[in-house]
């Protein structure tokens, strides 16, 4: 059994400048094995923190020890090799071993979550000493009513209020049901409202004016240079103890156009309000216009520019954790044989109106089943041969070629060598040939006769010289004709000899395909 201590955590800091977070810790025992995170980026896409990384962890090899496992002896790897990471398929007695290769084990988990902000953003400057006194301080507690047998995530932190005059409006925030360990005992609802009212605005100072929104700036009072422009707000609701507004209705402010007034200089429009920031929350790019009312009296290029864009901050974006059911068994291999693929699938329980959830809902691997049946995989026949005989009957062949063969209980190759009859035109004969050969074959036999009761020297046998190399074949592809021959080497001038003839052979050659 593995022995698994409890949890270790530490806490660290981050900032702009030191953003990766790194870790190594080694498996213990273990030959040299580890598991751990490398450069794991914290900053989000919009310049702001990650709330919560989860990742599981398999096992790595550092290369210094060749042991198989957990408690092998020490065996120091040489060379030491690089770092890599353990597979399911290294070694048949290795713990994570499994023969259809299939995923290696995770051994650990690593959660990385941020519990206060300082302050300061991935790419911009630290807030103002207010702003960080106040994530500082501790935060109100709140009286908790929820049962123990309920598991919630954290509450979001409230959204901005409905209303933006002070008219009274709402605000929300969330919270996610993770479990609920005691069916019979009901849970609290996974919402909570609060009446707010725009800002500026407050509902328990009985002394307090309602203010309208600001009017848009008045143009400015100059067509060329530095002048002033104003814009104004009206009372909505004077205070119910009778008291006067002491609410400033107007403000003014300096505004400068056309800076340069010269002839080569063109004349522009104030800059229009600042249009809605480009993101809903987190960094975005904000922009504002102006037109050109005049061009250069010179009749140069007017060359001030119309359109001015920055950056604006959106309060930092809240994401809720999902609420997801436990993966699902693997499906059935896609193959029947060979390697294929699997999957397996899990449900997001949360409602969808909470949030997108970006977490995975189906994984894939690879899966490895016997071997496919490989059957033989034959060429196409050749041409047929020429027959082998220059006139008469004879034989002709055709051949084909094992391209593949039969693996892992495939079909057996069939017949690579075809032959069938062939029939050339009548070999000539004399007159009186029948009664010749059968003149000669009761000769032949007379002669065998003689030969056991007969010196040899008074009557010669009929001797033949070696066979001769085979000639060239008549074709070089698709299947042709070889011939040799053994030729007399002392012919007989008694007529009991008249069967010692040349002899001639032949065989096929360049079967293979053209």
């Amino acid at each position: 059994p593995i022995c698994r201590r409890a949890a270790p955590s530490a806490e660290f800091s981050v900032d702009r400048h030191r953003h990766l977070m790194s870790f190594l810790t080694m498996l213990g025992p273990s030959p040299d094995w580890n598991v751990g995170l490398s450069a794991e980026d914290l900053c989000t896409k919009d310049c702001g923190w990650v709330q919560k990384v989860v990742q599981d962890l398999i096992p790595w090899d550092a290369g210094t020890d060749s042991g198989v496992t957990y408690e092998s002896p020490n065996k120091p790897t040489v060379p030491q090799e690089k770092i890599r990471p353990l597979t399911s398929l290294d070694h048949p007695q290795s713990p994570f071993y499994d023969p259809e290769g299939g995923s290696i084990k995770l051994v650990a988990r690593v959660v990385i979550e941020r519990i206060a902000r300082k302050g300061e953003q991935c790419n911009i400057v630290p807030d103002n000493i207010d702003d960080i006194v106040a994530d500082l301080a501790p935060e109100e507690k709140e009286e908790d009513d929820t049962p123990e047998t309920c598991i919630y995530s954290n509450w979001s932190p409230w959204s901005a209020c409905s209303s933006s005059t002070c008219e009274k409006g709402k605000r929300m925030r969330q919270r996610m049901l993770k479990a609920q360990l005691d069916l019979s005992v009901p849970c609290p609802d996974t919402q909570d409202f609060q009446p707010c009212m725009g800002p500026g605005c407050s509902d328990e100072d009985g002394s307090t004016c309602m203010m309208s929104d600001w009017i848009t700036w008045s143009p400015c009072s100059v067509s060329c240079g530095m002048g002033t422009r104003s814009r104004e707000r009206y009372v909505k609701q004077f205070p119910e103890d009778g008291s006067m507004c002491k609410v400033p209705t107007e403000e003014t402010e300096k505004c400068i156009v056309n800076e340069e007034c010269s002839p080569s200089s063109c004349l522009v429009t104030e800059w229009g309000e600042w249009d809605e920031c480009s993101a809903s929350c987190g960094t975005g790019m904000k922009r504002r216009h102006r037109m050109i009312k005049m061009t250069p009296a010179d009749g140069s290029m007017c060359k001030a520019e119309t359109t001015e864009a920055e950056k604006c901050m959106m309060p930092e974006c809240h994401t809720i954790p999902c609420l997801l059911s436990p993966w699902s068994e693997w499906s059935d291999c896609s193959v029947t044989c060979g390697k294929g693929m699997r999957t397996r699938q899990r449900m997001l329980k949360s409602a969808a109106e909470l949030g997108d959830c970006n977490e995975e809902l189906e994984q894939a691997e690879k899966c490895m089943l016997p071997e496919c049946p490989i059957d033989c995989e034959l060429t196409e026949w050749s041409q047929w041969s020429e027959c082998n005989t220059s006139c008469g009957k004879g034989h002709m062949i055709r051949t084909r070629m094992i391209k593949m063969e039969p693996q892992f209980g495939g079909t057996a190759c069939p017949e690579t060598v075809q032959r069938t009859k062939c029939r050339v035109r009548k070999c000539l004969r004399g007159p009186g040939m029948e009664k010749r050969r059968w003149k000669e074959a009761r000769e032949k036999r007379r002669s065998e006769q003689a030969k056991k009761n007969i010196d040899s020297e008074q009557y010669p046998v009929c001797r033949l010289k070696p066979w001769t190399a085979w000639t060239e074949c008549s074709t070089l592809c698709g299947g042709g004709i070889q011939e040799r021959y053994m030729m007399v080497k002392k012919r007989s001038k008694s007529t009991q000899f008249t069967s010692c003839k040349d002899k001639k052979e032949l065989r096929a050659c360049n079967v293979h395909p053209c």
